[in-house]
Parts: C-alpha cells; sequence; structure tokens
C-alpha cells in the first residue's frame, strides 16, 4: 500500500537527523491461516461503507474499480505477465501454476470484465529491508540501492474508489511528478515497475497514471509482451504481484524492485538501474523512485 512507498522517505529523515543508525522496515499477515473469520477478505470494510452497500455491491462490485473500454485481452496481459513471473520466482503463491492468455479468457467471468486471475490472492506472507545511510551502506558486504524520488498524492475527496471526482484516474497523477522531480529522473528513464495491484485494472490505470503512456493508451501500451522481464518495454511486477506472488500490501514489491536493482532477481531485468514502486490505497497513492549507484 502508500506506506511501503513513504515509509523509507521517514526512515531517511530519522537518519538524516542521527534519531537512528539502522532501519528494520517490516510487514506480515497471515490472512490466509485467518479466513475462517474473515467475510469477504480484506474488501470487508469496502461493504460496510453504505454508499458501497447500497450503490455498487448489488451489482456484483465489490472494492474493484471498472475502467470501461479496456479489452478483456488486454486485462488478460497484465494477469498472464504476473502469472508469468511468479512462476519464476520460488516464493510465489502462484509458483507453479502456469497461465496462458488463451486459458485466462476460457476462465469464467466473477463480474464482468473480471475473473479470478484479475484479482488478488488472500495468503499468509510478509518480508522486510533494512535502511541507513549512503556512508555506512559503502562498507557493507552487499550491494546497496539508493532512495531517490518519495512522492505521496492525495485525492480531494471521498474514502472509496467511486466516490472520487475523476474516478479514471488515481492519486499517483499527484505522487509520481514529485517523486521523478526529487530523482531528477522521468518514466522513460525506469527499467522496472512495481505497482500495488488488487485488480489488474489497478495496476492498469497506475501504468498511465505514473506517467508511461498517455491516459486511455495502456490497454494498446500491454499488449504483445510489453510487460515482461525478458525484453518487455516495461518490466512490470517481475516476482508475480498480489496477483500472482502474494498479497503482502506492498512491502514485497519494494523488495522485488531492491532484488532487480541488486541483479539478484528470479525474473531478472538486464541491466536493470532504476526500480519504481506504485502505492495505493483508493485516496492516497506513493511513488517511490530507487536507483542503482
Amino acid at each position: 500500500m502508500v506506506w511501503a512507498g513513504t515509509a523509507p522517505y521517514e526512515a531517511a529523515r530519522a537518519l538524516k537527523e542521527g534519531r537512528a543508525r539502522y532501519i528494520v522496515n517490516s510487514f506480515a499477515v497471515a490472512w490466509a491461516t485467518e479466513r475462517s473469520q474473515m467475510v469477504g477478505g480484506p474488501g470487508e470494510s469496502h461493504a460496510q461503507e453504505l454508499f458501497k452497500q447500497n450503490l455498487e455491491v448489488p451489482f456484483g462490485w465489490f472494492p474493484q474499480p471498472v475502467y470501461f473500454g479496456t479489452t478483456e485481452s488486454q486485462l488478460g496481459e497484465i494477469a498472464v505477465a504476473c502469472r508469468r513471473h511468479a512462476n519464476l520466482t520460488p516464493g510465489a503463491v502462484m509458483h507453479d501454476r502456469p497461465l496462458s492468455l488463451q486459458q485466462y479468457l476460457d476462465s469464467p467471468t466473477i463480474v464482468d470484465p473480471f475473473r479470478k486471475e484479475d484479482c488478488c490472492l488472500i495468503s499468509d506472507g510478509g518480508a522486510a529491508y533494512v535502511m541507513t545511510t549512503v556512508e555506512r551502506a559503502r562498507d557493507l558486504d552487499r550491494p546497496y540501492v539508493e532512495v531517490a524520488g518519495v512522492g505521496v498524492g492525495n485525492s480531494a475527496t471521498g474514502v472509496h474508489w467511486a466516490e472520487q471526482a475523476d474516478f479514471t484516474s488515481t492519486p499517483q497523477v499527484f505522487a509520481a511528478p514529485g517523486a521523478f522531480a526529487m530523482a531528477g529522473l522521468t518514466p522513460a528513464d525506469v527499467d522496472v515497475l512495481t505497482v500495488y495491484d488488487p485488480f489488474t485494472i489497478v495496476g492498469m490505470m497506475q501504468i498511465e497514471d505514473i506517467g508511461f503512456c498517455q491516459k486511455g493508451e495502456v490497454g494498446s501500451f500491454v499488449e504483445g509482451g510489453s510487460l515482461h522481464f525478458d525484453g518487455g518495454a516495461l518490466p512490470y511486477n517481475t516476482h508475480g504481484g498480489l496477483l500472482s506472488h502474494a498479497y503482502v500490501l506492498g512491502i514485497a514489491h519494494v523488495v522485488e524492485v531492491v532484488r532487480q536493482l541488486r541483479h539478484e532477481a528470479a525474473a531478472q531485468v538486464p541491466d536493470a538501474r532504476v526500480g519504481v514502486y506504485g502505492g495505493y490505497t483508493g485516496p492516497q497513492a506513493s511513488t517511490l523512485v530507487l536507483r542503482k549507484p
């Protein structure tokens, strides 16, 4: 989520001010284990909100947004890329479950146009990373990755998707420009992208809103293997994301970017030097730009 992208900024402030020397950021969930106690998973909070309860849930929408004009095959490109990357990542929940575009299209819809492959997993899992100053990191045995830029964006009104004034955009339109300006980089410099992806469509919308293509063009942008780690124009969620790796919110996405820039990833992007994580939670988004020194 958003905090996975903003935590490095808070840590950097503490390090700069001398309040800490080394900081561990960790997060874990046991949602699969606790599933018997959950009704509807993390989306339960959406169904409890009266606006959604009366105007969305009766029509099949739970927390997912719908972006009209996107084709089923284009949604499938997201799901297939994530599954392929998860199949190459030993720790992924869907490590041994291949998915072709035809298999995706043959899968029944849950709520038009979404299939189960468009929706995130419910899983146990966790991740952690350590932060320190560049000066200390230079003396460590493992290669380090720099935090180059951080941005946060907030929508003006509303908690849930349908309550946003511009419901075809995510708050990445506010978060990403500041992060890239801080880093002195542009989307064209990015070698690998991970985003919080509870649904295929949320990933697609963030690809647009972070600036990798024009608004309304993401469908054609993701076609033809563009998101795959080995030759795609924008290697995307190279560990499998929430759709196929694990639903541990956003921390695994950040760890994946670090692994990519260290050249230690399972689905390694050749010569990756700049990576971005896009965090999202309805009315707020974060953009984290990481760089290999």
